[in-house]
């Protein structure tokens, strides 16, 4: 139960622009080990940029709304999902972790949503040299968002996820340390995203969202 442990034990409540939680340790080596050995295909390989958004094909938010797989770009993105499970054994005890009641009870109480009607939807993440993010807000469908960095390259700790207030000026990172995350749920303020910078190998986490529509992983 590492990531309820983290969260009960080595979290910390931000208000500042708008609440959120960071955590520390929240994985286990073998579950680093899976995130590092995923393959996440190279977009300049295949003629393609990033265009500020996750599913790289620049669909609007409406278009990817309420689709589990993230959109039309899944080729380019690893959700897990039951029929690649047999790839992901720790990745999936971590879901499954997550979907237990006793890891969403006490989530839900922070956030103060419900969540017991939930999925869980756990993304591996690779960002290579060229990667930004927009700055935007969630959809509404995603209860739990945040990202857990694996940072075992020597990235710079300034490749961690940028904060914004209402005008939408910069004003935090969430440093991207080895092993630590944050999440937050989506609201009309919640604005954040990446500027861009100098990747020098790869960026590398895993998304972790609650989200209202369906995926392979729904709480207990």
């Amino acid at each position: 139960m590492n990531f309820l442990n983290s969260i009960l034990n080595q979290s910390k409540k931000h208000e500042f622009p708008f609440e959120h939680w960071e955590y520390n340790n929240a994985l286990t080596d073998n579950q680093i080990k899976e995130i590092i050995n995923t393959d996440i295909p190279d977009l300049s390989k295949h003629n393609l940029s990033y265009d500020g958004t996750r599913a790289i094909d620049g669909g609007a938010a409406e278009f990817r709304e309420g689709i589990a797989s993230g959109g039309k770009a899944l080729k380019f993105r690893c959700f897990i999902t039951k029929d690649n499970a047999f790839q992901f054994p720790k990745l999936v005890d971590f879901i499954n972790e997550l979907q237990s009641k006793k890891t969403y009870e006490i989530i839900s109480r922070m956030i103060k949503k419900d969540l017991s009607n939930s999925y869980v939807r756990v993304e591996v993440i690779c960002d290579r040299e060229g990667f930004w993010l927009k700055p935007h807000c969630d959809i509404k469908e995603k209860l739990v968002s945040g990202l857990i960095f694996v940072n075992k390259t020597n990235e710079s700790e300034d490749l961690g996820t940028d904060f914004y207030d209402k005008n939408l000026n910069k004003v935090k990172t969430v440093p991207y340390k080895h092993n630590y995350g944050y999440l937050f749920t989506s609201g009309p303020d919640t604005w954040h995203g990446m500027e861009k910078k100098k990747i020098k190998k790869e960026r590398r986490c895993i998304q972790v969202n609650y989200v209202t529509f369906p995926t392979d992983w729904k709480v207990e």
